[in-house]
């Protein structure tokens, strides 16, 4: 049997399928590890995770209603001042409010450890890729990330407040009072939270779309009113029922669809010109 020379390194074996197995079940442990990890945190801050977190956007005194109530006196008008949220939050069950610390720090634990889970899975993938793929996707991660947290912020201080404040102050009659339960509370805040982070993951989508062959500039601009019909669908869906809300997360969806167009033209643009130079030579 032939010694390898010294200096040179030996072959690496082809990974079997129980081989692949084998490495994407630990990427998985070390991703759900890690939302294991953000979640027993969230769970043991209770009182900054519901006072701070949660239940901040259910008070008068929460940023974002601040700043409207600046800009509004800035414009000499005190109608975007809210002083009055105009409901409370109780709980029903005898075991919905340990129900939802269970709930909210596996959610947080989710957001908070989103970057490094997909980083995770990211690294499984990868090898798998041809090395020009490799390098065509190279910050897929930051970048996947990045829109993750901004769609999180979106969708916290901009479309929770304002869906809330609606509901809360809707009323069919004067007589009804507007006490909601605390799953309920919950369930409609991480709901729109998480449908905006997700949901500003588009550009991504499309890049990856787009070096596969599957979308392409002028696909999109054919399908533009048939993709603003669904943006609209899709916010209807996962909004309260009140209109305000559906805009509000319709509007900068269909932002980042004209802006996913200019990134799969790049992308198309760039393989022509690739293509033409390898021609060329």
């Amino acid at each position: 049997m032939d010694q390898p020379r010294i200096g040179e390194q030996e072959p690496q074996e082809e990974m079997t399928f129980i081989d692949h197995l084998e490495e994407l079940r630990w990427h998985l442990i070390r991703a759900l590890g890690s939302i294991f990890v953000f979640g027993t945190i969230a769970f043991l801050a209770k009182g900054f995770v519901f006072h701070d977190i949660i239940l901040a956007p259910s008070r008068t005194d929460f940023l974002s209603y601040r700043l409207m109530c600046e800009l509004g006196e800035r414009m000499g008008s005190t109608a975007l001042c809210i002083t009055d949220m105009g409901f409370t939050i109780q709980s029903r069950q005898m075991s919905g409010q340990f129900a939802m610390h269970l709930l909210v720090s596996a959610i947080l634990g989710l957001a908070c450890a989103f970057p490094y889970a997909f980083w995770e899975i990211w690294r499984f993938v990868s090898p798998g890729l041809y090395p020009e793929e490799r390098k065509n996707s190279r910050g897929a991660v930051f970048f996947v990330s990045v829109l993750f947290i901004m769609g999180l912020l979106f969708g916290y201080y901009v479309v929770s407040p304002i869906s809330i404040n609606f509901l809360a102050g809707y009323q069919v009659d004067p007589t009804i009072l507007n006490e909601f339960d605390l799953s309920s509370y919950i369930s409609t805040l991480t709901t729109l939270c998480l449908s905006c982070a997700f949901m500003f993951e588009m550009p991504v989508i499309v890049y990856f779309f787009t070096k596969a062959g599957i979308l392409s500039p002028e696909l999109m601009k054919l399908y533009r009113r048939h993709a603003i019909v669904v943006i609209l669908v899709i916010s209807a869906i996962i909004t309260p029922p009140d209109v305000i809300s559906q805009i509000l997360i319709a509007l900068p969806l269909t932002l980042l669809y004209e802006v996913s167009i200019s990134v799969s033209r790049s992308i198309r643009n760039a393989d022509l010109k690739r293509l033409n130079e390898n021609n060329t030579i």
